[in-house]
């Protein structure tokens, strides 16, 4: 049989000052690569193959989505034109390029052209004037040894912002001179330069929204927010911070927010050299945060030569009300603030802000993405019911994916509702998978498919999984103490009891890593050491499990009766009781209490193939069919460690 001929790659594609190339998937704007994400650019790619007919709406949609997929498909294909159109620079009213035909799909009307290719030219000379601006701000130069961080705050005041290089930071030589490369960065969290200390969150929130917006460079590595927010305050030296978050960029700045107007500071810096390489200063109203967001991440993009971000191409296409980003912000400030002792009052106020934003902006998804996220460990945690944890969680997940089919927040919380509220681990695996993909350095992403991984019994996979989290996130406490569970897990308890050791180094008050430690402790017989974690992380439970291993049944029961009466007045999970029932060895009224958690569908449940307390009870054909009603595969009857 006569093999086909294969098809010749479709050559670029010009028009005005844009080129499409199908073959590296990039469109490029004078030159320099415009971020655009897969659908949007699918779309231009599907308009450019048939230019001035119409491509049906219908069309669009095959290519784009398989049919299986979870999404409502006309709000996904408008989010994913807005998203085309913005990159271009284009109008939906007055359009350039691409016209809205009816109801029934688009065409693109620009005239094509195939210039013949432009020989390379010689790199320009920057002049100091383009890195200061076009307001003709005088550049001063930086006494000698004088602070760096004196010299942002006088910026910020109003001062002129000192640029410390001269000319413009390209890597290569000019002028006999080495200019290093940068393609690992850390955005260390900006400094609140306001009266008002409750203008904290503008500044950790800019700060978490640049690191967002540069994480998604393909070519460069971005350290994560929880492991750059232990600097926050810090008076390292710029190296050491550097060579602890093993980076090659840091960029450290300022945030001023006065009488309706914010001005953000900012600059570059090769760290293992403290070598100055670009800094400038934005300022802008209060309503146009996200511009000035997407104009520094554009300018360092620049500097360090990996993409290009274009100032007018933000997180989304469009830019949600100031007001509702404003309590966006003060919602993610709470939201990161999770995990101490007022863990649960941290989440409820970040929900409240969150919910505050949607009803400025009902169409801020993002809002609708970070709300869904809080109520995942509000649930799992059991501080509030399983039913009214998955029911926010799901809708506020689904309406993040209507109004943006391409938000990782987004699908990362559809993932965590999939897996531990509904135990649809097929369809939560997809979701995951799907988060990472479109951001790869996503934290809670890494971090919530590492617990899945976890769940389901593919533990090497989970090793892996934290792992990639931390090279992004090296200080995150939840993924390090995480890696101490992966470990444990695969039974090289010896690195796992090091690794909960090294997250108590970063912070000896966090309760998750002492809490964990005590459980491998307990799993290894040693309940000198586990009552010694307890106590550190002052957890009454983990207390009452010693004791009932100890033989002081008393005590927990005792535990038991306070668990019975604190339910009568909020929610209690009856996974606490389940333990305590197991460590007294009475394994029927166990049963009775995973039953019951079962029928409540209580989140933390979906862990219980992985958990150690309930390991003797895996004979057990309760327990056997209990596996099998979750969804979670089998377990060796003989009680050994899961896989």
């Amino acid at each position: 049989m006569e093999m086909p001929e294969p098809r010749e790659p479709r050559p670029t594609v010009r028009f005005e000052r844009f080129e499409l190339d199908p073959r590296a998937g990039e469109l490029r704007k004078h030159g320099l690569r415009v971020r655009l994400q897969e659908k949007p650019l699918r779309i231009l790619e599907m308009l450019l193959e048939r230019p001035a007919e119409l491509v049906t709406r219908e069309e669009l949609c095959r290519r784009l989505w398989p049919s299986d997929t979870f999404v409502d498909f006309d709000a996904g294909l408008n989010t994913a034109v807005n998203k085309l159109r913005a990159a271009l620079g284009d109008a939906a009213d007055s359009p350039r390029f691409i016209e809205t035909v009816g109801r029934r799909g688009y065409r693109f009307i620009a005239p094509l052209a195939e210039p013949p290719p432009v020989a390379a030219s010689p790199e320009p000379e920057v002049r100091l004037a383009d890195l200061a601006g076009a307001d003709d701000t005088p550049v001063v130069a930086a006494a000698p040894g004088r602070p760096r961080r004196s010299l942002l705050f006088a910026a910020s005041a109003g001062v002129a912002l000192v640029l410390a290089l001269a000319t413009a930071f390209w890597p290569g030589r000019r002028g006999g001179e080495t200019r290093p490369e940068v393609r690992s960065l850390a955005v260390l969290p900006l400094v609140n330069l306001s009266a008002d200390p409750e203008q904290e969150y503008l500044a950790d929130g800019i700060t978490d929204a640049l690191i967002t917006e540069l994480a998604e460079i393909p070519a460069l590595r971005v350290i994560s927010r929880q492991s750059v927010m232990r600097y926050k305050g810090s008076r390292k030296p710029l190296p050491e911070i550097a060579r602890e978050l093993g980076v090659e960029g840091v960029i450290e700045g300022s945030v001023l927010r006065d009488a309706g107007r914010v001005r953000i500071t900012a600059q570059l810096v090769h760290g293992p050299t403290d070598r100055h390489l670009w800094a400038k200063s934005y300022e802008r109203g209060l309503g146009d945060v996200i511009g000035l967001q997407g104009e520094v991440a554009d300018a360092v993009a620049r500097e360090v030569r990996v993409a290009v971000i274009p100032a007018t191409a933000g997180p989304a296409a469009r830019t949600p009300r100031p007001e509702a980003y404003d309590l966006f912000l003060r919602g993610r400030y709470f939201f990161n603030r999770r995990g101490g002792p007022d863990f649960e009052q941290m989440l409820r106020k970040a929900v409240a802000y969150f919910e505050q934003a949607i009803a400025a902006d009902p169409d801020f998804a993002r809002a609708h993405a970070a709300l869904a996220a809080t109520y995942g460990p509000l649930g799992y945690r059991g501080m509030i019911p399983p039913s009214e944890a998955q029911s926010h969680m799901r809708e506020a997940a689904a309406r993040a994916l209507q109004l943006d089919p391409d938000l990782a927040d987004a699908h990362t919380a559809m993932g965590a509702c999939l897996a531990f509220h509904e135990w649809d681990w097929p369809r939560a695996e997809t979701e995951f998978r799907r988060a990472l993909e479109l951001d790869p350095h996503h934290a809670l992403g890494h971090l919530w498919y590492g617990l899945y991984l976890e769940s389901v019994g593919r533990q090497e996979e989970n090793l892996q999984e934290r792992k990639r989290g931390l090279e992004n996130d090296p200080y995150n406490l939840v993924l390090n103490t995480s890696l101490g569970n992966a470990l444990a897990y695969l039974g090289r308890h010896d690195e796992a009891v090091a690794q909960y050791q090294r997250t108590l180094e970063m912070d000896p008050a966090f309760s998750m890593a002492h809490d964990q430690l005590a459980t491998l402790y307990l799993e290894r017989g040693l309940l000198t050491e586990a009552a010694a974690e307890f106590q550190r992380s002052q957890t009454a439970l983990g207390h009452a499990y010693v004791d009932a291993l100890r033989g002081r049944k008393e005590a927990a029961r005792r535990q038991l009766r306070e668990l019975d009466l604190l339910a009568r007045s909020r929610y209690v999970s009856p996974l606490g009781p389940a333990a305590l029932h197991m460590a007294l060895g009475e394994t029927e009224l166990t049963l009775d209490w995973l039953e019951k958690a079962y029928q409540e569908r209580a989140p933390a449940l979906s862990h219980v193939r992985a958990d150690w307390q309930f390991r003797q009870l895996h004979p057990d054909p309760r327990f056997q069919d209990l596996l099998r009603r979750i969804g979670l595969p089998p377990v060796s009857p003989t009680g050994a460690n899961p896989p």
